[in-house]
């Protein structure tokens, strides 16, 4: 009989996934889902949410996904991540984006997929 996990757990599969991968790639800023910040949680959790509702959407939609989940949340461009100003330098169209964080909205699709 198969486990069903919950999209919150779903999230955490994804963030250690986003974790490694940003690791992989030399960026070591990334901390473990029980240390993450709330709004980490709740960006993953909406994410999962989104592929959820659309199975056939492209990573494209993800992005764009976050982007209004971010500006929701009083986001915006700035060129280095700064929690305390609400600025990402990914707060950008999908395609103004560098391949290695395009690649994050492959991987966070694939993993919501195999687990769902």
């Amino acid at each position: 009989m198969s486990k069903v996990l919950t999209n919150h757990q779903i999230a955490r599969v994804c963030h250690q996934a986003n974790k490694a991968f940003c690791k992989s790639i030399g960026d070591v800023s990334h901390v473990d889902w029980e240390q993450a910040q709330q709004w980490q949680k709740d960006s993953a959790v909406a994410g999962v949410e989104h592929i959820i509702n659309n199975p056939n959407a492209a990573p494209s939609d993800s992005h764009e996904s976050w982007l209004k989940f971010k500006e929701n949340d009083g986001w915006s461009y700035g060129p280095v991540k700064d929690e305390i100003k609400k600025e990402h330098p990914c707060f950008v169209p999908y395609d103004e984006l560098p391949t290695e964080e395009k690649s994050k909205d492959y991987i966070f699709a694939a993993v919501v997929k195999s687990l769902i």
